[in-house]
Protein backbone atom coordinates (compact mmCIF):
# COMPACT_ATOMS: atom_id res chain seq x y z
CA UNK A 1 0.00 0.00 0.00
CA UNK A 2 1.44 3.35 -1.08
CA UNK A 3 1.33 6.21 1.44
CA UNK A 4 -0.72 9.27 0.73
CA UNK A 5 1.78 12.09 -0.06
CA UNK A 6 -0.34 14.59 1.84
CA UNK A 7 -0.32 12.33 4.91
CA UNK A 8 3.43 11.91 4.64
CA UNK A 9 3.99 15.64 4.38
CA UNK A 10 1.73 16.18 7.38
CA UNK A 11 3.74 13.62 9.36
CA UNK A 12 7.00 15.32 8.43
CA UNK A 13 5.59 18.72 9.40
CA UNK A 14 4.53 17.31 12.75
CA UNK A 15 8.00 15.87 13.34
CA UNK A 16 10.26 18.61 12.01
CA UNK A 17 7.74 21.44 11.89
CA UNK A 18 7.48 24.42 9.59
CA UNK A 19 7.26 26.87 12.46
CA UNK A 20 8.66 24.57 15.12
CA UNK A 21 9.37 20.89 15.79
CA UNK A 22 7.24 18.05 17.09
CA UNK A 23 6.96 17.02 20.71
CA UNK A 24 9.00 13.86 20.11
CA UNK A 25 11.82 15.85 18.54
CA UNK A 26 11.69 18.32 21.43
CA UNK A 27 11.99 15.46 23.91
CA UNK A 28 14.84 13.94 21.89
CA UNK A 29 16.66 17.25 21.65
CA UNK A 30 16.32 17.64 25.41
CA UNK A 31 17.75 14.17 26.01
CA UNK A 32 20.66 14.74 23.66
CA UNK A 33 21.38 18.14 25.15
CA UNK A 34 21.24 16.83 28.72
CA UNK A 35 23.61 13.98 27.98
CA UNK A 36 26.09 15.98 25.89
CA UNK A 37 26.00 19.41 27.50
CA UNK A 38 29.29 18.86 29.30
CA UNK A 39 31.03 18.46 25.96
CA UNK A 40 29.26 21.30 24.23
CA UNK A 41 28.41 18.94 21.34
CA UNK A 42 25.19 20.12 19.75
CA UNK A 43 23.55 17.32 17.78
CA UNK A 44 20.84 17.91 15.19
CA UNK A 45 18.09 15.48 16.25
CA UNK A 46 17.12 14.87 12.63
CA UNK A 47 20.70 14.17 11.47
CA UNK A 48 23.01 12.95 14.22
CA UNK A 49 25.93 12.47 11.80
CA UNK A 50 25.79 16.01 10.36
CA UNK A 51 29.27 17.61 10.15
CA UNK A 52 30.22 19.65 13.22
CA UNK A 53 33.08 22.03 13.89
CA UNK A 54 35.67 21.12 16.49
CA UNK A 55 36.12 23.54 19.42
CA UNK A 56 39.46 24.73 18.04
CA UNK A 57 41.10 24.61 14.62
CA UNK A 58 42.06 20.98 13.87
CA UNK A 59 45.17 19.78 12.06
CA UNK A 60 43.37 16.57 11.08
CA UNK A 61 39.88 16.09 9.70
CA UNK A 62 39.70 12.31 9.42
CA UNK A 63 41.34 9.10 10.66
CA UNK A 64 42.51 5.80 9.14
CA UNK A 65 43.49 3.39 11.92
CA UNK A 66 45.47 0.32 10.83
CA UNK A 67 45.07 -2.07 13.77
CA UNK A 68 47.45 -5.03 13.88
CA UNK A 69 45.40 -7.41 16.05
CA UNK A 70 47.49 -9.72 18.21
CA UNK A 71 50.46 -7.54 19.12
CA UNK A 72 53.29 -7.18 16.55
CA UNK A 73 56.77 -7.99 17.86
CA UNK A 74 58.68 -4.72 17.96
CA UNK A 75 61.87 -6.74 18.47
CA UNK A 76 61.50 -8.40 15.05
CA UNK A 77 60.46 -5.19 13.27
CA UNK A 78 61.56 -1.88 14.82
CA UNK A 79 63.93 -2.44 17.76
CA UNK A 80 67.47 -3.57 16.99
CA UNK A 81 68.92 -4.81 20.31
CA UNK A 82 72.52 -6.10 19.91
CA UNK A 83 72.88 -6.59 23.67
CA UNK A 84 69.78 -8.76 23.74
CA UNK A 85 71.24 -10.95 20.98
CA UNK A 86 74.49 -11.17 22.91
CA UNK A 87 72.67 -12.40 26.04
CA UNK A 88 70.34 -14.84 24.27
CA UNK A 89 69.82 -17.92 26.44
CA UNK A 90 70.68 -16.20 29.71
CA UNK A 91 68.24 -15.44 32.50
CA UNK A 92 66.90 -11.87 32.54
CA UNK A 93 68.06 -9.60 35.37
CA UNK A 94 65.70 -10.07 38.37
CA UNK A 95 65.48 -6.29 38.78
CA UNK A 96 63.77 -5.99 35.39
CA UNK A 97 61.19 -8.64 36.25
CA UNK A 98 60.29 -7.29 39.67
CA UNK A 99 56.61 -6.43 39.81
CA UNK A 100 55.98 -7.42 36.17
CA UNK A 101 53.07 -9.58 35.04
CA UNK A 102 52.94 -11.68 31.90
CA UNK A 103 50.18 -13.67 30.26
CA UNK A 104 51.88 -17.07 29.89
CA UNK A 105 55.50 -16.94 31.06
CA UNK A 106 56.29 -19.29 33.93
CA UNK A 107 59.38 -17.53 35.28
CA UNK A 108 62.10 -19.80 33.92
CA UNK A 109 62.32 -18.32 30.43
CA UNK A 110 65.56 -16.89 29.05
CA UNK A 111 66.36 -13.83 26.96
CA UNK A 112 65.78 -14.10 23.23
CA UNK A 113 67.49 -11.80 20.74
CA UNK A 114 66.03 -11.36 17.27
CA UNK A 115 67.71 -13.21 14.43
CA UNK A 116 66.47 -10.66 11.89
CA UNK A 117 68.92 -8.38 10.12
CA UNK A 118 68.46 -4.66 10.77
CA UNK A 119 69.67 -1.53 9.05
CA UNK A 120 68.89 2.18 9.44
CA UNK A 121 66.96 4.13 6.82
CA UNK A 122 66.02 7.69 5.94
CA UNK A 123 67.24 10.98 7.30
CA UNK A 124 65.77 10.04 10.68
CA UNK A 125 67.99 6.93 10.79
CA UNK A 126 65.15 4.64 11.82
CA UNK A 127 66.15 0.99 12.36
CA UNK A 128 64.01 -1.47 10.39
CA UNK A 129 64.35 -5.19 9.99
CA UNK A 130 64.68 -7.04 6.71
CA UNK A 131 60.99 -7.97 7.00
CA UNK A 132 59.84 -4.41 6.15
CA UNK A 133 61.27 -3.49 2.74
CA UNK A 134 58.34 -1.21 1.84
CA UNK A 135 58.38 0.66 5.15
CA UNK A 136 61.80 1.95 4.13
CA UNK A 137 59.95 4.25 1.72
CA UNK A 138 58.01 5.98 4.50
CA UNK A 139 60.52 6.24 7.36
CA UNK A 140 60.68 10.01 6.87
CA UNK A 141 56.92 10.36 6.42
CA UNK A 142 55.80 8.96 9.77
CA UNK A 143 56.37 9.61 13.46
CA UNK A 144 57.79 6.57 15.27
CA UNK A 145 56.53 5.98 18.82
CA UNK A 146 59.00 3.54 20.37
CA UNK A 147 58.05 4.07 24.03
CA UNK A 148 54.41 2.96 23.90
CA UNK A 149 52.99 1.38 27.07
CA UNK A 150 49.64 -0.04 28.09
CA UNK A 151 48.07 -1.54 31.21
CA UNK A 152 46.45 -4.77 30.00
CA UNK A 153 48.21 -7.95 28.90
CA UNK A 154 45.46 -10.21 27.53
CA UNK A 155 44.22 -9.78 23.98
CA UNK A 156 40.53 -9.00 24.30
CA UNK A 157 40.82 -6.56 27.22
CA UNK A 158 43.97 -5.01 25.72
CA UNK A 159 42.24 -4.41 22.39
CA UNK A 160 39.34 -2.82 24.24
CA UNK A 161 41.77 -0.65 26.19
CA UNK A 162 43.52 0.52 23.04
CA UNK A 163 40.22 1.21 21.27
CA UNK A 164 38.00 2.52 24.07
CA UNK A 165 40.35 3.56 26.89
CA UNK A 166 38.84 0.90 29.16
CA UNK A 167 39.45 -2.84 29.41
CA UNK A 168 35.85 -4.02 29.71
CA UNK A 169 33.05 -3.76 27.12
CA UNK A 170 30.53 -0.94 27.29
CA UNK A 171 32.58 2.17 26.56
CA UNK A 172 32.52 4.05 23.24
CA UNK A 173 35.30 3.31 20.78
CA UNK A 174 37.75 5.92 19.53
CA UNK A 175 35.91 6.10 16.21
CA UNK A 176 32.60 6.63 17.99
CA UNK A 177 34.03 9.51 20.04
CA UNK A 178 35.39 11.12 16.87
CA UNK A 179 32.11 10.87 14.95
CA UNK A 180 30.19 12.02 18.05
CA UNK A 181 32.36 15.12 18.17
CA UNK A 182 32.71 15.83 14.45
CA UNK A 183 29.89 13.99 12.66
CA UNK A 184 30.72 13.01 9.10
CA UNK A 185 30.90 14.61 5.68
CA UNK A 186 29.75 11.43 3.92
CA UNK A 187 26.27 11.84 2.47
CA UNK A 188 25.67 8.25 1.42
CA UNK A 189 28.07 6.19 3.55
CA UNK A 190 28.41 5.64 7.29
CA UNK A 191 30.68 8.04 9.17
CA UNK A 192 32.62 5.21 10.86
CA UNK A 193 33.49 2.10 8.84
CA UNK A 194 35.33 -1.08 9.89
CA UNK A 195 37.20 -3.40 7.49
CA UNK A 196 38.66 -6.77 8.47
CA UNK A 197 41.24 -9.14 7.01
CA UNK A 198 43.26 -12.12 8.12
CA UNK A 199 42.31 -15.64 9.21
CA UNK A 200 39.70 -14.56 11.79
CA UNK A 201 38.15 -11.54 13.42
CA UNK A 202 39.85 -9.73 16.32
CA UNK A 203 39.23 -10.91 19.86
CA UNK A 204 36.55 -8.80 21.60
CA UNK A 205 34.76 -8.48 18.26
CA UNK A 206 32.14 -5.81 17.72
CA UNK A 207 32.71 -4.27 21.16
CA UNK A 208 35.91 -2.79 19.67
CA UNK A 209 33.88 -0.48 17.41
CA UNK A 210 30.80 -0.16 19.62
CA UNK A 211 29.33 3.23 20.45
CA UNK A 212 28.90 2.11 24.07
CA UNK A 213 26.60 4.54 25.88
CA UNK A 214 26.72 7.04 23.01
CA UNK A 215 23.77 6.94 20.60
CA UNK A 216 24.11 3.95 18.27
CA UNK A 217 24.32 6.29 15.29
CA UNK A 218 28.02 6.63 16.17
CA UNK A 219 28.98 2.95 16.21
CA UNK A 220 31.26 1.47 13.56
CA UNK A 221 29.68 -0.26 10.57
CA UNK A 222 31.58 -3.38 9.40
CA UNK A 223 32.02 -3.65 5.63
CA UNK A 224 33.02 -6.74 3.72
CA UNK A 225 36.16 -6.46 1.60
CA UNK A 226 34.52 -7.41 -1.70
CA UNK A 227 31.10 -7.76 -3.28
CA UNK A 228 28.24 -6.06 -1.46
CA UNK A 229 29.88 -4.31 1.51
CA UNK A 230 26.86 -5.13 3.68
CA UNK A 231 24.79 -8.30 3.30
CA UNK A 232 21.22 -7.87 2.04
CA UNK A 233 21.98 -4.36 0.81
CA UNK A 234 20.67 -5.11 -2.68
CA UNK A 235 16.96 -4.77 -3.37
CA UNK A 236 14.93 -7.95 -3.86
CA UNK A 237 14.17 -8.92 -7.45
CA UNK A 238 11.25 -6.98 -8.86
CA UNK A 239 11.57 -4.04 -6.47
CA UNK A 240 12.70 -1.03 -8.47
CA UNK A 241 14.14 2.19 -7.09
CA UNK A 242 10.84 4.12 -7.15
CA UNK A 243 8.90 1.40 -5.34
CA UNK A 244 11.65 1.05 -2.77
CA UNK A 245 11.64 4.83 -2.19
CA UNK A 246 7.89 4.74 -1.50
CA UNK A 247 8.29 1.77 0.84
CA UNK A 248 11.13 3.53 2.64
CA UNK A 249 9.04 6.71 3.05
CA UNK A 250 6.18 4.69 4.52
CA UNK A 251 8.44 3.03 7.09
CA UNK A 252 9.99 6.40 7.91
CA UNK A 253 6.58 7.95 8.52
CA UNK A 254 5.65 5.08 10.86
CA UNK A 255 8.93 5.44 12.74
CA UNK A 256 8.38 9.19 13.06
CA UNK A 257 4.95 8.57 14.53
CA UNK A 258 6.49 6.25 17.08
CA UNK A 259 9.25 8.76 17.82
CA UNK A 260 6.67 11.43 18.57
CA UNK A 261 4.86 9.08 20.90
CA UNK A 262 7.89 7.87 22.87
CA UNK A 263 10.78 10.32 22.35
CA UNK A 264 13.13 7.30 22.09
CA UNK A 265 16.36 8.55 20.42
CA UNK A 266 17.11 5.06 19.11
CA UNK A 267 14.14 5.38 16.76
CA UNK A 268 15.82 8.39 15.18
CA UNK A 269 18.99 6.34 14.82
CA UNK A 270 16.93 3.72 13.00
CA UNK A 271 15.41 6.33 10.68
CA UNK A 272 18.85 7.66 9.78
CA UNK A 273 20.25 4.14 9.34
CA UNK A 274 17.48 3.23 6.90
CA UNK A 275 18.09 6.41 4.91
CA UNK A 276 21.84 5.76 4.79
CA UNK A 277 21.23 2.17 3.67
CA UNK A 278 18.91 3.40 0.92
CA UNK A 279 21.53 5.86 -0.32
CA UNK A 280 24.25 3.20 -0.08
CA UNK A 281 22.42 1.00 -2.56
CA UNK A 282 23.57 3.47 -5.18
CA UNK A 283 26.92 4.57 -3.70
CA UNK A 284 28.34 1.26 -2.43
CA UNK A 285 28.78 -0.48 -5.80
CA UNK A 286 30.76 2.52 -7.08
CA UNK A 287 32.88 2.55 -3.92
CA UNK A 288 33.77 -1.13 -4.22
CA UNK A 289 34.54 -0.97 -7.95
CA UNK A 290 38.33 -0.80 -8.04
CA UNK A 291 38.39 -0.95 -11.83
CA UNK A 292 38.33 2.84 -11.67
CA UNK A 293 41.82 2.78 -10.14
CA UNK A 294 44.87 2.81 -12.39
CA UNK A 295 46.93 -0.37 -12.81
CA UNK A 296 49.85 1.50 -11.21
CA UNK A 297 47.80 2.30 -8.11
CA UNK A 298 46.57 -1.28 -7.76
CA UNK A 299 50.13 -2.56 -8.14
CA UNK A 300 51.50 -0.09 -5.59
CA UNK A 301 49.11 -1.45 -2.93
CA UNK A 302 49.57 -5.05 -4.01
CA UNK A 303 45.86 -5.55 -4.75
CA UNK A 304 45.03 -8.81 -6.52
CA UNK A 305 41.91 -8.74 -8.68
CA UNK A 306 38.86 -10.27 -7.02
CA UNK A 307 40.77 -11.25 -3.87
CA UNK A 308 39.82 -9.80 -0.46
CA UNK A 309 42.91 -8.69 1.43
CA UNK A 310 44.43 -6.11 3.73
CA UNK A 311 45.83 -4.41 0.61
CA UNK A 312 42.35 -4.07 -0.87
CA UNK A 313 41.05 -2.69 2.42
CA UNK A 314 43.81 -0.06 2.51
CA UNK A 315 42.79 1.14 -0.94
CA UNK A 316 39.12 1.10 0.07
CA UNK A 317 40.02 3.19 3.12
CA UNK A 318 41.51 5.85 0.88
CA UNK A 319 38.42 5.80 -1.34
CA UNK A 320 36.15 6.12 1.70
CA UNK A 321 37.83 9.20 3.13
CA UNK A 322 37.72 10.77 -0.33
CA UNK A 323 33.94 10.35 -0.08
CA UNK A 324 33.74 12.02 3.32
CA UNK A 325 33.88 9.07 5.74
CA UNK A 326 35.29 10.41 9.01
CA UNK A 327 36.88 7.30 10.55
CA UNK A 328 38.00 4.09 8.86
CA UNK A 329 39.48 1.29 10.95
CA UNK A 330 41.21 -1.77 9.53
CA UNK A 331 41.76 -4.89 11.65
CA UNK A 332 44.29 -7.46 10.44
CA UNK A 333 44.99 -10.77 12.22
CA UNK A 334 46.91 -12.79 13.38
CA UNK A 335 49.95 -11.10 14.97
CA UNK A 336 50.08 -13.40 18.01
CA UNK A 337 53.57 -14.98 18.17
CA UNK A 338 53.72 -17.42 21.08
CA UNK A 339 55.46 -20.11 19.05
CA UNK A 340 52.55 -22.55 18.77
CA UNK A 341 50.90 -23.75 15.54
CA UNK A 342 50.11 -20.79 13.30
CA UNK A 343 51.95 -18.41 15.63
CA UNK A 344 55.63 -19.03 14.94
CA UNK A 345 58.21 -16.26 14.85
CA UNK A 346 59.54 -17.48 11.52
CA UNK A 347 57.13 -18.53 8.76
CA UNK A 348 53.86 -17.35 10.33
CA UNK A 349 55.27 -14.00 11.42
CA UNK A 350 56.89 -13.44 8.04
CA UNK A 351 53.56 -14.03 6.31
CA UNK A 352 51.58 -11.58 8.41
CA UNK A 353 54.26 -8.92 7.90
CA UNK A 354 54.14 -9.48 4.12
CA UNK A 355 50.36 -9.09 4.27
CA UNK A 356 50.63 -5.49 5.53
CA UNK A 357 54.06 -4.04 4.71
CA UNK A 358 53.48 -2.98 1.10
CA UNK A 359 49.91 -1.72 1.45
CA UNK A 360 50.57 0.24 4.66
CA UNK A 361 53.42 2.12 3.00
CA UNK A 362 51.46 2.58 -0.23
CA UNK A 363 48.54 4.13 1.66
CA UNK A 364 50.76 6.79 3.23
CA UNK A 365 52.44 7.61 -0.09
CA UNK A 366 49.13 7.63 -1.98
CA UNK A 367 47.52 9.99 0.53
CA UNK A 368 50.53 12.29 0.31
CA UNK A 369 50.49 12.30 -3.49
CA UNK A 370 46.78 13.22 -3.48
CA UNK A 371 47.20 16.00 -0.91
CA UNK A 372 45.20 14.13 1.73
CA UNK A 373 47.92 13.23 4.23
CA UNK A 374 48.22 16.74 5.68
CA UNK A 375 44.77 16.54 7.25
CA UNK A 376 44.41 12.76 7.66
CA UNK A 377 45.74 10.87 10.68
CA UNK A 378 47.06 7.41 9.78
CA UNK A 379 47.77 5.18 12.81
CA UNK A 380 49.57 1.80 12.73
CA UNK A 381 49.93 -0.54 15.71
CA UNK A 382 48.51 -3.29 17.90
CA UNK A 383 47.32 -3.69 21.46
CA UNK A 384 50.78 -4.37 22.98
CA UNK A 385 54.24 -5.68 22.08
CA UNK A 386 56.23 -8.86 22.74
CA UNK A 387 58.61 -9.88 25.52
CA UNK A 388 62.44 -9.85 25.32
CA UNK A 389 62.24 -13.39 26.76
CA UNK A 390 61.38 -16.41 24.67
CA UNK A 391 58.29 -18.50 25.29
CA UNK A 392 58.66 -22.25 24.77
CA UNK A 393 55.83 -23.93 22.91
CA UNK A 394 56.10 -26.04 19.73
CA UNK A 395 58.79 -23.54 18.82
CA UNK A 396 60.25 -20.48 20.52
CA UNK A 397 57.97 -17.45 20.47
CA UNK A 398 57.33 -14.34 22.55
CA UNK A 399 54.67 -13.56 25.15
CA UNK A 400 52.60 -10.37 25.45
CA UNK A 401 54.50 -7.31 26.67
CA UNK A 402 52.78 -4.16 27.94
CA UNK A 403 55.82 -2.13 29.02
CA UNK A 404 57.34 -1.29 25.63
CA UNK A 405 56.13 -1.52 22.03
CA UNK A 406 56.20 0.51 18.84
CA UNK A 407 53.50 2.29 16.87
CA UNK A 408 53.63 4.90 14.14
CA UNK A 409 51.44 7.85 13.20
CA UNK A 410 51.49 9.82 9.95
CA UNK A 411 49.88 13.04 8.75
CA UNK A 412 47.47 15.31 10.57
CA UNK A 413 50.09 17.68 11.95
CA UNK A 414 52.29 14.95 13.49
CA UNK A 415 56.06 15.32 12.96
CA UNK A 416 57.25 13.27 10.00
CA UNK A 417 60.58 11.50 10.17
CA UNK A 418 60.73 11.80 13.95
CA UNK A 419 61.65 9.01 16.38
CA UNK A 420 60.09 9.50 19.81
CA UNK A 421 61.18 7.31 22.67
CA UNK A 422 64.03 4.97 23.50
CA UNK A 423 63.93 1.66 25.33
CA UNK A 424 66.64 0.06 27.45
CA UNK A 425 69.27 -2.16 25.85
CA UNK A 426 67.18 -5.29 26.39
CA UNK A 427 63.85 -3.78 25.32
CA UNK A 428 62.07 -4.15 28.65
CA UNK A 429 60.82 -0.59 28.97
CA UNK A 430 61.21 3.05 27.90
CA UNK A 431 64.09 5.09 29.26
CA UNK A 432 62.72 8.23 27.61
CA UNK A 433 59.72 9.25 25.53
CA UNK A 434 57.17 7.05 27.28
CA UNK A 435 53.69 7.37 25.74
CA UNK A 436 50.79 5.65 27.48
CA UNK A 437 47.65 4.65 25.55
CA UNK A 438 45.73 7.48 27.27
CA UNK A 439 48.44 9.94 26.19
CA UNK A 440 48.14 8.77 22.59
CA UNK A 441 44.36 9.21 22.66
CA UNK A 442 44.68 12.68 24.20
CA UNK A 443 47.17 13.73 21.50
CA UNK A 444 45.15 12.34 18.59
CA UNK A 445 41.99 14.08 19.82
CA UNK A 446 44.00 17.30 20.10
CA UNK A 447 44.95 17.02 16.43
CA UNK A 448 41.26 16.61 15.60
CA UNK A 449 40.45 19.85 17.41
CA UNK A 450 39.43 18.62 20.88
CA UNK A 451 40.69 18.98 24.41
CA UNK A 452 40.42 15.37 25.57
CA UNK A 453 39.19 16.55 28.99
CA UNK A 454 36.31 18.44 27.41
CA UNK A 455 35.01 15.88 24.90
CA UNK A 456 32.72 14.15 27.39
CA UNK A 457 29.32 12.52 27.63
CA UNK A 458 27.19 12.63 30.78
CA UNK A 459 25.43 9.46 31.78
CA UNK A 460 24.31 8.15 35.17
CA UNK A 461 25.46 11.37 36.81
CA UNK A 462 29.05 11.22 35.59
CA UNK A 463 30.98 12.78 32.71
CA UNK A 464 32.81 10.09 30.73
CA UNK A 465 35.58 10.59 28.19
CA UNK A 466 37.89 8.50 26.00
CA UNK A 467 40.86 9.05 28.31
CA UNK A 468 38.85 8.30 31.48
CA UNK A 469 40.58 10.41 34.20
CA UNK A 470 44.04 10.12 32.65
CA UNK A 471 46.01 11.24 29.59
CA UNK A 472 48.54 13.95 28.79
CA UNK A 473 49.28 15.67 25.52
CA UNK A 474 52.59 14.66 23.87
CA UNK A 475 53.61 17.98 22.27
CA UNK A 476 57.05 16.70 21.23
CA UNK A 477 55.52 14.69 18.37
CA UNK A 478 53.49 17.59 16.93
CA UNK A 479 54.48 20.11 14.30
Amino acid sequence: MNPNPADLNQTRRQFFGQTGIGLGAIALQSLLHEESCAAGVQIDPSHAMAPRKAPFTPRAKRVIYLFMAGGPSQLELFEDKPKLRELTGQAPPPSLLSGKRFAFLKGNETLLGSQRKFDVYGECRMPLSELLPYHRQIVDEVCWLRGMTTDVFNHGPAKLFMNTGFQAPGRPSFGSWVTYGLGSEAQDLPGFVVLQSGPRGPRAGASLWSSGFLPTAFQGVPFRGQGDPILNLRSPDGLNRDRERRFHDTVTALNQDRLQATGDPEILTRINAYETAFQMQASAPELMDLSQETPATLASYGVESGKPSYARNCLLARRMIERGVRFVQLYHTNWDSHGGPGETLNADFEKVVRDVDQASAALVLDLKQRGLLDDTLVIWGGEFGRTPMGEVRASIGRDHHVDAFTMWVAGGGVKPGYIHGTTDELGFGPVEGKVHVHDLHATLLHQLGFDHEQLTYRIQGRDYRLTDVHGHLVPEILI
